[in-house]
């Protein structure tokens, strides 16, 4: 028996978050309600990242446009579904008595609702990444779902403590004794390159690194960064990683005051002599949704708010030192000279990032086009660390599997130039740790 395709209507957050959508529904067939078009003509201008899949999507509609487009549909190719954008259509009695406003969203639903009433022997979803919107059509008997072509599946996995791998004490004493380090063929085990383990023997341990070239595990030995030391073995692991210049690519998580953006900008200081520039940036989220114009201020005192954390653990760094030592002058000359600079994201777009330690933090507020966007920008000789919390999103259209930060944990797993260190045990202080675990 033939399967029926289905038909999905989409919203217009989808096309925000992902202009190549319509290609990833395979065979089923696709409704944009009108209004949905005309939503997006307000986002065409603009450089931020919905800015951009909002220009691409038009684009992408120019290359598809046809009579048939608000008939039957248009084909996407072959082995998939049509698509049709589809009028205007009147709202049900049963929305007329719940929703009293008529809004872009309450219209798409009607355009949904009218289509899964004339098809009845097909089933019909709505794809949003509105969560209310979800739960309004459902409200009303309508299919909705999250659009899930780039959630990660396995997300939790990157919240994880770092491996335990049990082996004897004479083991771990071959360890110490052997700077080639551990056969991971004798260990009977199959790590990915530069996975973090902790040997656990019964009366000893020892941290180490899977080198996948040599096929062993490798010491890490504990390192202090301008003044800054490990406190607990994920911070020793993070610390190695930022200061292995075989690895390009680091993503640390971890709740608030586990130390990633302190470790990353400690290791960058310690390191500035081998890169050209320090950049230490994050995405700026205004709260309420409010544009930054709204703001008082020229736009240094507008950005300066979302700055201030960056700076707060630069200032940290300082007070590891008296005024006067060679470390706090140095750290004053790079900024002066412009050699250390803390700046929001959007500064940094459209730049070729050549030998320059660049941080992003806050990166669990980045799509993942944004994520591959900045990697992309990446020369010869740049490092490249992204710091967040995967558990504090504050984009309304991101979560746990769908945003930036776990979408490059996950794909670049296993890739020699790249490393993840989760930091589990906060260090700012023990009231931070148990408010970060349990409010």
């Amino acid at each position: 028996m033939k399967k029926i395709p289905k038909i999905f209507v989409l919203d217009t957050n989808v096309l925000l978050h992902d202009h190549r959508c319509i290609y990833n529904f395979q065979e089923n067939d696709i409704v944009l309600p009108i209004v949905v078009l005309e939503e997006l003509d307000k986002f065409k201008k603009g450089n931020e990242d919905i800015n951009y899949h909002a220009r691409e999507f038009v684009r992408e509609m120019d290359k598809l446009s046809g009579d048939k487009m608000f008939d039957t549909g248009v084909s996407l190719g072959n082995s998939l579904g049509t698509l049709r954008v589809m009028l205007g259509q009147p709202f049900t009695d049963e929305m007329l008595k719940s929703f009293y406003d008529d809004t872009p969203d309450h219209r798409i639903l009607a355009v949904a609702k009218y289509i899964a009433d004339e098809n009845p022997e097909r089933t019909v979803v709505l794809v949003t990444k509105d969560v209310n919107l979800r739960l309004k059509a459902k409200s009303i008997k309508l299919m909705a779902q999250d659009y899930l072509t780039d959630k990660v599946k396995n997300a939790d996995d990157l919240t994880k403590e770092a491996t335990q791998c049990s082996v004897s004490d004479e083991q771990v004493a071959e360890f110490y004794q052997n700077s080639q380090g551990l056969d991971v063929k004798k260990l009977k085990i199959t790590p990915f390159a530069n996975q973090y383990m902790i040997l656990s023997g019964p009366s000893s341990g020892a941290l180490a690194i899977y080198n996948k070239t040599a096929e062993r595990l490798q010491r890490v030995e504990k390192q202090k960064v301008y003044g800054i030391e490990a406190r607990n073995s994920e911070q020793t692991f993070a610390i190695d990683a930022l200061m292995r210049p075989e690895i390009q690519l680091v993503s640390l998580t971890g709740i608030a005051g586990t130390g990633k953006t302190l470790l990353a900008l400690a290791a960058a200081l310690a390191q500035e002599e081998q890169f050209d520039q320090i950049l230490l940036a994050r995405p700026v989220i205004p709260l309420q949704n409010q544009d930054l114009g709204f703001l008082p201020g020229d736009i240094n005192e507008k950005i300066g708010p979302y700055m201030l954390p960056l700076f707060d653990n630069l200032a940290f760094i300082k007070s590891r030192f008296r005024p006067s030592q060679r470390e706090v002058v140095r750290i004053n000359e790079l900024q002066s000279s412009g050699k250390l600079m803390i700046t929001p994201l959007a500064y940094i777009r459209g730049r070729s990032l050549s030998n320059v330690f660049f941080i992003v933090d806050e990166a669990q507020n980045l799509t993942p086009h944004e994520i591959k966007t900045i990697i992309t920008r990446a020369g010869e000789g740049t490092k490249l660390v992204f710091t967040g919390d995967i558990h504090q999103i504050d984009s309304p259209y991101l979560d746990i599997q769908s945003n930036g930060l776990t979408y490059l944990s996950d794909k670049m797993v296993g890739q020699e130039l790249f490393s993840h260190v989760n930091l589990v045990k906060g260090e700012r202080s023990r009231l931070a740790e148990i408010a970060g675990k349990l409010l």
